[in-house]
């Protein structure tokens, strides 16, 4: 009888041990959940990111303005006939 009660709560340690702390344990799931949420979260920032890309080249490629207002701010050309004015504060 005591050989089955050790028997026993020794496969029950066991168990537990694998539940609590092995390889595929509670805390490798519940890190495995923290990891899925923050990567949920940079691909929701980076499918915004992808959206305004997008966007941006459907513009590029249907408007000349875009491609102007492009080369104005980025590039500081100016057109011929137009007088540039730099405000230094």
């Amino acid at each position: 009888m005591k050989r089955l009660f050790f028997l026993f709560a020794s496969l029950i340690a066991v168990l537990q041990f694998q539940v609590w702390l092995g390889d595929n344990s509670v805390r490798t799931l519940n890190a495995l959940k923290n990891e899925i949420t923050l990567q949920a979260d940079t691909n929701l920032v980076l499918n915004e990111r992808n959206r305004e890309l997008e966007i941006e080249i459907v513009d590029l490629k249907t408007g000349v303005e875009s491609i102007e207002e492009r080369a104005r701010s980025e590039l500081g050309m100016i057109e011929k006939g137009e007088t540039f004015f730099l405000i230094v504060e």
